[in-house]
């Protein structure tokens, strides 16, 4: 493929950060649990909200959540909660906020139990990435059942819709449309 002419007709083609986010984030098989936390952190975030909203306020989360240090963030006392909630560069939730930490202790905890989270989210497709269609649902199976693992773990804000999106973002769950360059099937059909 050379390049990506058609996109995901949910894609707003007039934020160039959305473009870039799409075509070449959005669905790419995701190992780093560096990266695999800054989208779970940003995924919660995105509850009751857009996920441009969060896109376009993403470098002031990173800055805000000390480049998602997972350390520094589980370690977020109420003095450092309260700054956040003063930052009107990212969302301005308190619960959000309480559960980011919560939620980073438990993601540790994953970590030092499995020996990564990348372990941990894939070990629900044995590693492999299913490619649904984005069209048709908001939750699955596997969405039901990460959240319902994670929530009995103590997690916060981790719904079977917001696992949905995640799993899309980080690979899991390949959900390109078919109008889109980066379907799967456009790719078997490429010369």
């Amino acid at each position: 493929m050379k390049g990506i002419e058609h996109r995901c007709s949910y894609v707003n083609l007039k934020n160039p950060r959305y473009i870039r986010y799409h075509d070449e984030e959005w669905g790419v098989p995701e190992h780093s649990d560096q990266k695999l936390y800054e989208l779970f952190i940003l995924e919660s975030f995105q509850a009751g909200l857009s996920w441009e909203c969060i896109l376009n306020k993403r470098e002031n989360f990173r800055a805000a959540f000390d480049g998602f240090d997972i350390d520094k963030v589980c370690a977020y006392d109420e003095a450092k909660q309260a700054e956040l909630m003063n930052n009107p560069g990212i969302v301005r939730n308190r619960r959000k906020i309480m559960a980011a930490v919560n939620n980073s202790i438990i993601f540790k905890t994953i970590q030092q139990e499995v020996g990564s989270f990348d372990a941990y989210i894939w070990g629900f497709t044995n590693g492999e990435t299913i490619v649904e269609d984005y069209h048709i649902r908001t939750t699955s199976p596997l969405s039901d059942a990460v959240s319902q693992d994670l929530k009995k773990r103590g997690m916060k804000f981790v719904g079977s819709t917001i696992l949905y999106s995640y799993l899309q973002a980080i690979g899991i769950l390949n959900a390109h449309g078919e109008e889109c360059d980066l379907h799967p099937g456009r790719w078997e059909a490429a010369p």
